[in-house]
């Protein structure tokens, strides 16, 4: 899928999210490699809105931490990390530290409480499949696995043509 293609359908989906949703969020669903980051990026750029590296910036922030304040202070810092940005949209991507069992955070469920005040678009390097929205593989620490569709939430599956 080209860019251009990845791009038509996240905005799509973004014009389909109802103004009056509680949540806004915009899940872009696929494997590692499919070109996600830099179709974000670009759309981003087009819609004037910050494009943030999640797992960089958030371990920059959790490197003042010790081990045990990082789990407790994880999402506090992922949330004031959109809340500087001061835009009313977002996308983020490289979601990857938020899986970090350490952590003990919920990706899911932190994306969509962030959705409830802004937009937010985000780069989620899974698949869907059996019904299920899957990060990692079964048995890797990572893994997760959600309930297809997800209420809420509108997911581009880049793995659909």
């Amino acid at each position: 899928m080209t860019r251009e293609m990845v791009k038509e359908r996240v905005k799509a989906a973004l014009v389909n999210l109802s103004d009056v949703s509680y949540r806004r969020l915009v899940l872009v669903v696929g494997p590692f490699g499919m070109g996600k980051t830099e179709a974000l990026k670009q759309l981003a750029g087009e819609r004037g809105c910050p494009f943030i590296d999640v797992s960089l910036e958030l371990s920059r922030a959790l490197l003042e931490l010790s081990r045990r304040d990082r789990c407790f202070a994880a999402s506090r810092l992922v949330e004031e990390m959109v809340e500087r940005k001061g835009s009313s949209e977002v996308v983020l991507d490289n979601l990857a530290l938020l899986f970090e069992p350490s952590l003990a955070l919920e990706p899911l469920h932190l994306l969509r409480n962030l959705s409830r005040r802004i937009t937010v678009v985000a780069a989620w390097d899974g698949v869907i499949r059996e019904g299920h929205l899957l990060y990692a593989e079964a048995g890797h620490p990572e893994y997760r696995s959600y309930p297809c569709p997800v209420s809420d939430v509108a997911i581009v599956n880049l793995e659909e043509q």
